[in-house]
């Protein structure tokens, strides 16, 4: 199966990665005849109620989606933090206004897929909380979140939602793999799946933030960093 990191690419060589997978991989099935493809997170629907809600910007371009975590710690994936100048929307759903703009500081990175980026100020809101490994099991469905594509559109770069999109998979495993080889949740499609720029979004089981976004076949089956499992490592860093 073709797994694709989630991040917008952000110069040719980035997008020609985009689309690239290991030799030993398939290519992802073509979606059945009945592959409902509007509204197009894909699929799903929406977001209402989101203040921990972060999108991320690389010198000024929409790359990624996050969340915030504590007063001054936003949590995402670690491939959307390569690039410099890295900025912040928290608070809105609409990634083009409202909210509070915040810059990087100084970033953290794991070796598996996860990053937390300290911000230059102290934002006051409802973060989001985090979860523990009793709260995301194989056969639950969760619910994801972010501003990525809506649909699949080659780069993915013109196709992005304006306002967030939340749609809901099922856990089919707790310790597959992320695009660094870490300990992932995978989940396949209940009525939508992660896209290009859903990269460093939340997943959410039982009303905490269990997952981040990594990879995706964008059609049936995605790949969320098991945050349950580096809880120590976010702690560290984080506080919480």
């Amino acid at each position: 199966m073709k797994k694709t990191k989630l991040a917008l690419a952000i110069t040719a060589a980035a997008c020609a990665l985009l689309g690239a997978a290991p030799a030993a991989t398939a290519a992802p099935a073509a979606p059945p005849a009945d592959f409902d493809v509007q509204p197009l997170i894909i699929g799903g629907g929406n977001a209402s109620n989101a203040p921990w809600a972060a999108r991320l910007f690389t010198n000024g371009r929409e790359t990624c989606s996050a969340s915030i975590i504590a007063p001054t710690y936003i949590l995402t994936a670690r491939h959307c933090v390569d690039g410099s100048g890295i900025s912040f929307r928290v608070g809105s759903l609409d990634q083009h206004s409202g909210g509070t703009l915040v810059n990087a500081v100084q970033i953290y990175r794991h070796s598996s897929d996860l990053a937390i980026a300290r911000i230059d100020r102290s934002i006051s809101t409802t973060y989001a909380p985090l979860g523990t490994t009793s709260h995301v099991a194989v056969g639950q469905n969760v619910q994801i979140y972010g501003w990525g594509a809506t649909s699949r559109c080659g780069s993915e770069i013109n196709c992005q939602a304006r306002y967030l999109k939340v749609g809901t998979v099922r856990v089919t495993s707790t310790t597959a793999s992320d695009a660094y080889g870490g300990l992932a949740i995978r989940a396949t499609r209940v009525d939508a799946i992660a896209a290009g720029g859903d990269s460093g979004g939340p997943m959410f089981s039982n009303g905490r933030q269990v997952g981040v976004a990594s990879t995706s076949d964008r059609v049936s089956v995605t790949n969320y960093t098991n945050v349950t499992r580096y809880r120590s490592w976010i702690q560290s860093i984080a506080g919480v």
